[in-house]
């Protein structure tokens, strides 16, 4: 399978090509099967193309991951079907935000509190070339948000509460917990 980019490769820095056509249809889905095995493998619940050094808008995302019921309740964390987006644009539903750490398979191996719309509407463009617009809440915001940030140019580290940053182990050791509030006042954020 193809690695997937560190923070430092420019094909996260740079505003991703729209998709128009420049794959042939068994060439799209084919990625986007590749795609979905590097995501799964990595394990991550998202992954943009630019994350592949691949410059098109184009992201899919998956979460069935198994979380421990109090944190889900938290963050808002449901199952999240398989969706591969094209050309994807997010819009807030509202002004309310929510705070929790996440990840990036980009920037492997670190965590940090990032505040995100609680709910958006996602445009794209769907693999047969069908507009769709669809509402997202809690986690599942987040997660698009974050890929389409990708899309964009964007890296959660553009976003980030800096105090809150931290390794994956501390993460662990320290802040698992289902909300913030120890972490903000512990790190001081």
């Amino acid at each position: 399978m193809p690695p997937i980019v560190q923070l430092g490769h420019p094909a996260l820095r740079q505003r991703s090509l729209p998709y128009d056509g420049q794959l042939n249809s068994g060439e799209l889905s084919a990625f986007i099967a590749l795609m979905r095995r590097v995501m799964h493998a990595a394990p991550g619940v998202g992954l943009a193309a630019p994350q592949l050094g691949v410059p098109l808008q184009l992201a899919v995302m998956e979460d069935h991951f198994d979380a421990d019921p109090e944190i889900s309740d938290v963050r808002q964390r449901h199952p999240l079907p398989f969706a591969a987006v094209l050309n994807p644009e997010y819009t807030p539903l509202g002004p309310e935000m929510a705070e929790f750490y996440e990840g990036c398979l980009s920037f492997n191996g670190y965590q940090g509190v990032v505040p995100r719309y609680r709910a958006v509407s996602l445009a794209y463009t769907d693999v047969a070339g069908a507009p769709v617009e669809r509402t997202f809440e809690g986690w599942q915001a987040r997660i698009v948000q974050h890929e389409t940030d990708h899309l964009h140019g964007t890296v959660y580290v553009d976003k980030v509460l800096t105090r809150s940053l931290c390794s994956n182990a501390e993460y662990l050791r320290r802040w698992a917990s289902p909300s913030i509030g120890e972490a903000r006042q512990a790190l001081g954020f």
